[in-house]
């Protein structure tokens, strides 16, 4: 990784954080509490993946419409991100087959 993708990173994460600055505030509120999830639980391709801009995505178009965000992602939001990354393997994935001694993954 050079200093150009560097510095084309920052750009586009400062762009999306722009975008979701533009959100209104419960809108707002309930994308960070997710992104603070995501982070936590750490989907593997998280930093390059489709994940954090589909989410702004679909929060603007549910903002546009008039919806309220609880409307679009339901009362329970961590059972609505464990949806959207059921299907992706986790640092908690790659972790827990490390220590449970599972043939492959002592190389990894």
């Amino acid at each position: 990784m050079g200093i150009q993708d560097i510095i084309q990173g920052k750009k586009q994460w400062r762009a999306h954080m722009a975008r979701v600055k533009a959100l209104p505030p419960d809108y707002q509120i309930v994308y960070k509490e997710m992104q603070r999830y995501f982070f936590k639980v750490g989907p593997v391709d998280l930093p390059d993946g489709p994940l954090l801009p589909g989410i702004v995505d679909f929060f603007e178009e549910g903002a546009a419409a008039g919806r309220g965000v609880l409307e679009l992602v339901g009362q329970d939001v961590a059972a609505f991100c464990d949806d959207l990354i059921k299907d992706s393997p986790t640092y908690a994935d790659i972790y827990q087959e490390s220590v449970s001694g599972k043939p492959g993954a002592a190389g990894k």
